[in-house]
């Protein structure tokens, strides 16, 4: 029997330790099922071009071409990027204080998504360590057992010495062949979520300043001084001013 062959056998319910062969499968498979969903999700999230993206947004910033920009985003479709400038674009025209918490508003939504279930690949690669360890301290019990126990001859001591050695060298391989990938990939996955969020943070605030030094663009206006008589009143809100003299409006400004 080859070894692939003997270990298959070895989740045989006739075999030493195969309760901790199927708890470490039914880990496995739950640690194979995070991954495959954690790549499709931040593949679809980390988006292409970012760079690209973010020259189209600022260029149309500038040419004060907020719908454009926001059509651009939804274009983005799921890209985490997209979302947090879309928030921000959405309060383009509401002051500078609107245009920043709408952007860290998203963030909030959007980087624990980004992070979320990415920790499992780590607890599943310690506790399939450990129980491969749980399996093979199982397995070296019940082959000392078989050596002290009595009133067997020697070659039924020695079956079941071998058996309880490949118990013990079957979940701890097992424990391993789910253990390392599982570190690895988490490694991975948490280094392609930092860069994610590290652009993130980056362009936002590139857009942030953007937008809020566009907020700030100054106009000007002329009043008639016949218009003008003993005292004069300034109402200001976000993008509105209003200007009073003798409670009487003479002239709305908005910016």
């Amino acid at each position: 029997m080859n070894f692939f062959a003997k270990f298959v056998h070895s989740f045989h319910v006739s075999e030493p330790g195969w309760q901790f062969m199927w708890i470490l499968l039914a880990i496995g498979v739950f640690g194979l099922a995070i991954v495959i969903e954690r790549l499709i999700f931040l593949t679809r999230h980390a988006g292409f071009k970012t760079e690209l993206f973010v020259k189209d947004i600022l260029k149309n910033i500038e040419k004060d071409d907020i719908p454009t920009a926001r059509k651009i985003c939804l274009r983005g479709g799921a890209m985490s990027l997209a979302t947090v400038v879309k928030a921000g674009l959405e309060q383009a025209n509401a002051g500078a204080d609107r245009i920043r918490n709408a952007v860290e508003e998203s963030m909030l939504n959007v980087v624990p998504r980004l992070e979320k279930r990415t920790n499992y690949l780590a607890t599943i690669g310690n506790v399939a360590t450990l129980l491969g360890l749980m399996g093979t301290i199982y397995g070296l019990i019940l082959s000392f057992a078989a050596v002290g126990k009595p009133g067997i001859d020697a070659a039924e001591k020695s079956t079941l010495l071998a058996s309880g050695i490949a118990a013990a060298m079957n979940t701890t391989f097992t424990g391993l062949m789910i253990a390392i990938p599982a570190i690895v990939l988490f490694a991975f996955f948490r280094a392609k979520t930092q860069k994610i969020i590290d652009e993130i943070d980056e362009y936002s605030l590139r857009l942030v300043n953007a937008l809020v030094e566009k907020s700030y663009r100054t106009h000007k206006y002329h009043i008639n001084a016949s218009q003008l008589k003993e005292g004069v009143g300034i109402h200001v809100t976000h993008n509105n001013i209003k200007i009073f003299t003798d409670n009487a409006l003479i002239k709305e400004i908005t910016i």
